[in-house]
């Protein structure tokens, strides 16, 4: 069950990675809100096959401002977690 788990994690993984690394500047297409939450979300993949020689963009080209900013921002926080779960482990000085 668990290395069910692990092959599934890592399958998932190796798909983001490769939608990561999808060509720039193949459409003129403006990119908003939600392709930013995306983007942001994949953002540390691209930026690891940035480093080992791909030429790919970290994010879009054509995108809509401040909307697409926001989503990508948020989509950064959604992968990393928040830093919500630091919260609930700590422990209370009266226990």
């Amino acid at each position: 069950m668990k290395t069910k788990r692990i092959l599934i994690g890592l399958l998932l993984l190796v798909l983001i990675f490769v939608a990561s690394c999808a060509p720039v500047g193949m459409t003129n297409e403006a990119y908003g809100f939600l392709y930013g939450i995306v983007h942001g979300f994949i953002s540390p993949f691209a930026l690891i096959a940035k480093l080992l020689g791909a030429k790919i963009g970290l994010y879009a080209e054509h995108n809509t401002g401040t909307l697409y900013w926001v989503g990508f921002i948020l989509g950064i926080v959604l992968l990393i977690g928040g830093g919500g779960g630091g919260y609930s482990t700590r422990r209370r000085w009266y226990d």
